[in-house]
């Protein structure tokens, strides 16, 4: 679990973050993420009538409301869930809505100068999740490849170990 000097000097790197009003939130976070998830987008803004802190990891995109006195709710929704993402700004404040394709989350009175950074760090975690993914069915395809060409007898059991060993290496 990172400790929360770890967690408050993530947001400070951040280009573009918003707590205001979610102090108590933001405490709970080291409590919520896990070892390796780092924090790559966070704003605040207000759903169903409470404040809620919004932070986006390499994984997932967690909401999180402590009450007035004592209680804490959390949403999250994983990235590879995630549809969509709608943005909109006016004057001084935004909009950001998430989908899932089932559930439909819009944060609203969203500082407007961390609306736009917060959006792109969702998408650009969805790239990155989906590329990861795409190089994990790259290796799939590739060991079930060499496992076809082993059973033909094109490659020697020692020779298929090697290629497969490099595969997963890769």
């Amino acid at each position: 679990m990172p400790t929360l000097d770890d967690v408050l000097r993530q947001i400070r790197a951040l280009a573009s973050a918003d707590t205001f009003g979610t102090t108590k939130e933001v405490r709970h976070l080291p409590d919520v993420l896990f070892d390796d998830e780092p924090v790559l987008g966070i704003t605040s803004g207000m759903m169903a009538g409470d404040t809620w802190l919004i932070v986006c990891t390499d994984r997932r995109v967690v909401l999180l409301n402590r009450g007035l006195v004592y209680g804490l709710k959390q949403r999250e929704m994983p990235l590879e869930r995630i549809n969509s993402i709608e943005h909109s700004t006016g004057l001084v404040l935004g909009s950001i809505a998430i989908w899932d394709g089932a559930d439909r989350m819009e944060i609203r009175n969203v500082v407007k100068q961390t609306v736009m950074p917060f959006v792109d760090a969702v998408n650009r975690a969805r790239v990155a999740l989906g590329s990861e993914r795409a190089s994990g069915d790259d290796r799939v395809t590739q060991l079930e490849r060499l496992a076809d060409l082993r059973e033909r007898g094109a490659l020697t059991e020692a020779e298929f170990d090697e290629q497969k060993r490099r595969v997963l290496e890769a």
